[in-house]
């Protein structure tokens, strides 16, 4: 049962929506099967052709909702641009569905097939779950809004062309036009509903990759206005000392001195702009995990003692709770299936306890655990991320990493880093 729960629980929102939307329509076989599939053996036992007439009714609907599950599937694929439209499957699955329907009428005229119901119930079995798999393959669903009434008509007229009471030709007709419009709208519902959550997907794996693009960009942008203008010093100065040089003058050292000075100096500015980029500052990355998890839709609460007297945590202290912040939120955006997140920063006993929590668990966590969340899938080892990377910077601090499931069906990370009890340390203040 936990491997059964494991697989449906590691997949995520939009892999839930699609499967559980493909075994939807798998599951019409079943109905239709059951719904029309058996009428067929209400017909009288004493007819001589009764049971090969049954048998063959019983292996028509059979196929016609095989193949409506085989076109559902194909058209579904198509909806998510993973295939062409199978135009052919769609044509095949009219023409069986018309023939067959125009069979059954004609075995209902010529007396073969007696019983009206048996009739009745098999052609609009076979319309009206046509009608529920052809929606899929329109490319403009509000033409099934004509489509439908213009195939009850069509059908009704057909019954009552070869002879039969019309009361027959009407039943049939009323019978395909309320079960064709429920068949399409469920269908296509569904189909627009798993269409939309994987679009919704894909919005926000592009919005991971835009904010990490702008990121790169602002680091870009830093290292040109750091060294951008040192670089242009440091050219019209060799070039000035070039020409010294070639003339023998002795101030030519003097510039290639400057020239050495300028260059140290930018590799300083350099390492502080790496420095200050690399280097996470707690109250900027909790603000930043409350704007984008609430972007994303997942509700976002935020415990912290930044008050109006503020936390005094030494800066390499901050840095390292602030990387915490950064990769849990991360993970939680690109790997969980979660809607809430808490996030907590308080005083315990001269240390200072840092906890994210989700409700996204079930997913398999990197680094040796599991039965996590969001925040464990991806939080492998690496040099400096996932939960090896961020034991490394706790580690520096004198500080400790805990990950595992929590309280109901939750994840819980938990940070530790030890520092002296200061006079600006407050108890923490819910944020929102």
């Amino acid at each position: 049962m936990s491997r059964l729960t494991g697989w449906w629980s590691r997949r995520g929102s939009a892999a839930k929506v699609e499967l559980y939307t493909r075994w939807s329509f798998h599951f019409f076989v079943v109905i239709e099967i059951a719904s029309i599939g058996l009428v067929p053996f209400s017909e009288p036992d004493d007819d001589p052709v009764g049971l090969p007439l049954t048998l063959a009714l019983v292996l028509l609907v059979c196929a016609h909702a095989v193949l409506n599950a085989v076109l559902s599937s194909r058209a579904l694929d198509w909806a998510l641009d993973r295939r062409d439209r199978p135009v052919r499957l769609a044509t095949a699955q009219t023409a069986l569905t018309a023939g067959g329907a125009l069979t059954v009428i004609a075995l209902r005229a010529t007396g073969v097939l007696e019983d009206p119901a048996v009739a009745t119930a098999v052609v609009t079995g076979l319309v009206a779950f046509s009608l529920g798999g052809i929606v899929l393959c329109v490319r403009r669903p509000r033409r099934m809004l004509y489509v439908v009434p213009a195939t009850a008509l069509a059908t009704g007229g057909a019954i009552m062309a070869v002879g039969l009471h019309p009361a027959e030709g009407i039943g049939s007709g009323i019978a395909i036009l309320f079960g064709g419009y429920g068949l399409v709208a469920a269908c296509g519902f569904s189909a627009w509903l798993m269409k939309i959550v994987w679009e919704l997907e894909r919005s926000r794996d592009l919005k991971a990759r835009l904010a990490v693009a702008e990121e790169r960009l602002r680091f870009g942008r830093d290292l040109h206005d750091v060294i951008g203008r040192n670089l242009s010093v440091i050219a019209l100065k060799s070039e000035l000392a070039v020409q010294l040089a070639r003339r023998e003058r002795p101030e030519a050292v003097d510039q290639m001195i400057e020239v050495q000075r300028i260059a140290r100096e930018s590799q300083r500015e350099v390492r502080d702009v790496v420095r200050g980029y690399r280097e996470a500052d707690l109250r900027v990355e909790l603000e930043g995990a409350r704007g984008v998890l609430d972007a994303a839709g997942i509700d976002c609460a935020i415990a912290s003692p930044f008050g109006s007297a503020g936390l005094a945590l030494p800066d390499e202290v901050q840095s390292a709770l602030g990387w915490v912040v950064r990769e849990t939120t991360t993970n939680v955006l690109r790997h969980g299936d979660a809607r809430r997140c808490a996030i907590s920063v308080r005083e315990e006993e001269n240390e200072v306890l840092l906890t994210v929590e989700n409700d996204g668990a079930g997913q398999t966590t990197g680094a040796g655990t599991r039965g996590g969340s969001g925040l464990g899938s991806g939080l492998g080892s690496g040099g400096g991320s996932g939960l090896a990377g961020l034991r490394e910077r706790l580690a520096a601090v004198g500080g400790t990493l805990e990950a595992g499931p929590g309280g109901g069906g939750t994840f819980r990370v938990a940070a530790r880093i030890p520092v002296p009890r200061t006079p600006r340390m407050s108890r923490s203040g819910v944020d929102r």
